[in-house]
């Protein structure tokens, strides 16, 4: 089976039903919130990843050192990532 689905464009321009948002969210503005929201889940996990390495080596230790250092190069690559996509969309919109 194909799905296919259609959206037709708003004829919002000048209505009083217009979101104030709407002028200046794109998909360049979408793209680093999510971004951003990934950064934020990756914190969390990691730093949850930090206080738990205190019992490394222990029975009851859950992270691995090499676990600890693959959580924070992934980490990394999410903030360079996001740096990179939020550099993409500032150049692509900067009027010339």
């Amino acid at each position: 089976m194909r799905y296919e689905t259609f959206v037709s464009r708003l004829g919002l321009k000048g209505h009083p039903d217009q979101p104030e948002w709407l002028s200046h969210v794109n998909a360049g503005v979408l793209k680093v919130k999510l971004a951003m929201a990934i950064i934020g889940i990756s914190s969390i996990h990691l730093l949850r990843t930090f206080i738990e390495a205190g019992m490394m080596g222990t029975p009851t230790g859950r992270v691995t050192e090499t676990g600890v250092m693959w959580q924070t190069i992934i980490h990394g690559m999410f903030i360079v990532s996001a740096l990179g996509i939020a550099w993409v969309d500032r150049m692509s919109n900067q009027k010339h």
